[in-house]
């Protein structure tokens, strides 16, 4: 097993560490170095940050924050209820509660080691751990409420050091006829969209579907179908069953495992490759923003996401580019960005008429966006992206 450097995103801050105060002395910075292990063909970072510096009680992500992640969870809350009509959920990562509160509240239990989230839905007497997910967690949950039909877990796996415990800890909480679904940010939309800011310290690992293929063959679990998804850019459904669950194996799942391997999801040589676009996508980003302040305009942050961290500091965009961000996010306003030290606001019901351009930090809900700013939009305001490469919409 060896585990190839491919990318050097430079010296990051904890993306969770919007600060009080504009400039801190003492700011944790370390270096995200992103790695391609040529036996599991996961791709992850170099080093892992410990994991109570990013998940505390201070956590700043509300997905129930977003109109567009709501109307998501609903939907496929109704959707799993339909297809698999489970009679009890766990859920690893719930967050604020945002897909759990859409199941009878008796059946559903949460694992949310944020204790102000967990807060929040053991207030919705949705019965939540504030613990981190181990195989001794899952074995006091099994003492507890027993096995589950449905575990389900959004943009979490990826954050959980220990992938090996990880599946196996599901297995064993997972009923012999129940269903995992795992969501992920795509690997392969990654390197697509050259959207290196899925890389941060969260994001343990990006993966693919042939990495977790790979993995879960290590235990007695195995994929049975997939779903490919707009979500956050571009994100995989991942449906998983014992092997003795006797679930028809959809053959959607040789077909996406095929284009993976023909998107050179299994070589080195396309990570170079992809690597190669980064430093390009950074070299034209940073001519825009120089560009449009020379010609004195303002420019302001649109989303002061966890994502939008990774570009900010790699690319050195700091309060000299952009004035400010905006986010609903109330427990991000009146702090600044980790590492860059832009202020973060309130937003008002449309963008100032003084500005100019406005940042997409939350490029991926750019629709919503876009739906919500249409008097920006119809003024001449224009909007700046990275993805798929840098420009001006």
């Amino acid at each position: 097993m060896t585990k190839l450097e491919f990318l050097n995103l430079g010296k990051q801050p904890i993306t969770n560490n919007f600060l009080k105060i504009q400039n801190p002395k003492n700011e944790f910075f370390y270096n995200l170095r992103i790695v391609f292990d040529d036996k599991t063909k996961l791709v992850s970072s170099a080093e892992f940050i410990p994991p109570e510096k990013m998940f505390n009680d201070t956590y700043a992500h509300r997905a129930s924050m977003s109109i567009t992640m709501q109307k998501a969870y609903k939907d496929l809350s109704i959707k799993i209820k339909e297809r698999f009509n489970p009679k009890s959920v766990l859920e690893i990562g719930s967050n604020d509660g945002i897909f759990l509160k859409n199941f009878n509240e008796a059946n559903a239990i949460g694992v949310e080691p944020c204790k102000n989230l967990a807060d929040i839905t053991n207030s919705m007497n949705i019965k939540t751990f504030d613990e981190y997910w181990t195989m001794a967690l899952s074995k006091k949950i099994i003492n507890q409420f027993g096995t589950f039909n449905l575990v389900y877990s959004a943009n979490t796996i990826s954050h959980i050091h220990d992938l090996n415990e990880t599946f196996l800890a599901i297995s064993e909480v997972l009923a012999d006829k129940g269903v995992f679904i795992l969501e992920d940010p795509s690997l392969l939309e990654v390197i697509r969209n050259t959207s290196y800011d899925q890389f941060y310290d969260e994001h343990a690992y990006v993966f693919s579907i042939t990495a977790i293929n790979n993995l879960v063959k290590k235990t007695d679990l195995e994929i049975f179908d997939v779903e490919l998804l707009d979500t956050h850019g571009g994100s995989n459904r991942i449906y998983i069953k014992k092997k003795k669950n006797n679930i028809k194996i959809s053959k959607n799942i040789s077909k996406i495992l095929h284009e993976e391997k023909e998107n050179g999801i299994n070589h080195f040589e396309t990570y170079i490759k992809f690597a190669n676009n980064v430093k390009k996508s950074k070299y034209e980003l940073v001519e825009i923003f120089k560009t449009l302040k020379k010609s004195n305009k303002k420019i302001i942050g649109y989303g002061a996401t966890y994502k939008s961290s990774t570009i900010l500091n790699y690319c050195g965009l700091n309060n000299y580019f952009i004035d400010y961000f905006v986010d609903t996010t109330k427990n991000k306003q009146g702090k600044f960005t980790p590492g860059t030290h832009i202020p973060i606001i309130k937003p008002n019901d449309n963008i100032d008429d003084d500005i100019d351009y406005a940042y997409l930090g939350a490029w991926n809900f750019k629709k919503e966006i876009f739906s919500k700013e249409k008097k920006y939009i119809n003024r001449g305001g224009k909007f700046i992206t990275h993805v798929p490469s840098p420009q001006i919409l």
